[in-house]
């Protein structure tokens, strides 16, 4: 089938994307049921990427660690929130699945300032799910070949090493044999003096 328009264009040239070119319109000739799909991938600064919902729904949040008298406490991080080198950073992945589902990946990346306290990969079990944690040098992967329809919640701390502005990156989860459903939280700015 020969396109309407040809979107590509060569080597060099600048290739600029409309509202437009997101109206597609597919034609099946012959009998029978057909499977398919269309994606749209493009590049973004990660701390400028908005929530995305679709029957997963991710939130993440950072919270700065300190001791008090009384135990442990946890303050959320905003822009108003003064950070410095050594500050241990709490991070907490809530996670909502509609359904249950098989075989997903959650990778939930980190800005450069921060260094993992638990750095050694293992299988753990909590609130009857069991998962698989991978450390690894920009990320935390999270793998799980079954995922009960509820809600769940991931924490695991960070230590702060270097002191500038980062973009600390988005959560992302996917099916790995269904990728329509996926999803990611929003990207989030780091400030440590």
């Amino acid at each position: 089938m020969k396109p309407e328009r040809d979107i590509l264009k060569p080597r060099g040239a600048v290739l600029i994307f409309t509202p437009d070119m997101g109206n597609v319109t597919v034609i099946k000739r012959d009998e029978g049921v057909s499977w398919g799909a269309l994606y749209w991938q493009y590049f973004e600064q990660l701390d400028k990427i908005t929530f995305a919902e679709t029957p997963l729904k991710l939130n993440k949040k950072l919270f700065l660690q300190t001791n008090a008298s009384s135990g442990q406490v946890i303050t959320p991080i905003d822009e108003n929130t003064s950070l410095k080198i050594g500050d241990l950073v709490k991070v907490r992945i809530e996670l909502e699945v509609d359904r249950d589902m098989e075989y997903v990946q959650m990778k939930d990346m980190r800005a450069s300032c921060f260094e993992p306290t638990n750095v050694i990969s293992q299988y753990k079990y909590q609130d009857g799910l069991g998962y698989y944690e991978s450390t690894r040098d920009a990320s935390t992967n999270f793998f799980f070949g079954w995922l009960a329809k509820g809600s769940y919640v991931f924490e695991y701390p960070l230590r702060i090493t270097n002191t500038g502005d980062f973009s600390n990156g988005i959560t992302s989860i996917q099916c790995m044999y269904a990728p329509e459903f996926t999803a990611h939280s929003e990207g989030v700015r780091v400030l440590v003096k």
